[in-house]
């Protein structure tokens, strides 16, 4: 009699188990991982920052940028030197040049001593903290627009949006050890922009600093970051909306950076 129930308790089980409810019982499949992110975001950007929209993950980007950060600051250091980057920064500059000797002097042995400390502790925190301030504005201007984001989402996506810099580091670094160090640019390393080909020391100051701003590794950062925030959005922000959230900010900042090197230099 026990062994009829059961057989009986089996079959009624296994007449529910209808197709929906199978399909509802299984696994949902595993997300991406980090490392596959990496590759996504180059070669699948739209599936891989959907995929980070649901697990808005950032640590592994971010420990990424700061040591690409510190390798290219080493880079510099050892390759090029302080005194000679900070020499070119001040042949570049009209006010430098009008300097007493004695003055310009003084300044060149603060700037040497200084300019390590910059670098190395932009290196360190210049991605958070710049991310911080990019996901605080972007989480605004999308939330005028009703994108329902949250904050993580943005960061997140600011932060893995940022992998082509990477590349550019590591370029920058490569060009480092092939180029003579008295012909490095500091301002200009990598022939991806306009402004390498022009003369940065003639001509407007205004227009070298915006033909600068707008090299293959920026637009693609800006493309990669308006992909984010459109597969965290979904339906509700469009990619041409994502895209202009992105763009407007960087266009203001870009502009007002441009006229204070027009204005200063």
């Amino acid at each position: 009699m026990i062994a009829e129930r059961a057989t009986f308790q089996c079959c009624t089980i296994c007449l529910n188990m209808t197709p929906e409810n199978a399909a509802a019982v299984q696994p949902e499949p595993a997300g991406m991982g980090e490392f596959s992110r990496i590759v996504g975001v180059f070669f699948e950007p739209a599936k891989t920052f959907g995929d980070i929209a649901q697990r808005p993950s950032w640590i592994l980007p971010m420990i990424l940028a700061i040591l690409a950060g510190l390798g290219f600051a080493m880079a510099v250091g050892q390759r090029v030197g302080w005194e000679r980057i900070v020499h070119q920064q001040m042949d570049a500059s009209s006010r430098m040049q009008q300097m007493p000797a004695a003055q310009r002097d003084q300044t060149l042995a603060l700037q040497v001593k200084i300019m390590p400390v910059t670098f190395y502790a932009g290196a360190v925190l210049g991605a958070p903290v710049v991310s911080v301030i990019v996901a605080a504005v972007l989480l605004g201007i999308t939330a005028i627009m009703s994108a329902g984001l949250r904050f993580k989402q943005v960061f997140a996506a600011v932060v893995w949006s940022g992998l082509p810099r990477m590349i550019a580091a590591i370029l920058t670094i490569v060009v480092i050890f092939l180029k003579n160090p008295d012909d490095f640019n500091l301002r200009n390393p990598l022939a991806f922009n306009p402004g390498a080909f022009m003369d940065p020391n003639s001509g407007s100051k205004f227009v070298y600093a915006l033909a600068t701003s707008l090299d293959l590794f920026t637009i693609w950062t800006l493309l990669l970051l308006a992909t984010g925030l459109k597969a965290a959005a979904g339906k509700k922000l469009t990619f041409t909306g994502a895209f202009v959230a992105v763009f407007v900010p960087w266009a203001v900042v870009v502009l007002g950076g441009a006229a204070i090197a027009g204005a200063f230099s």
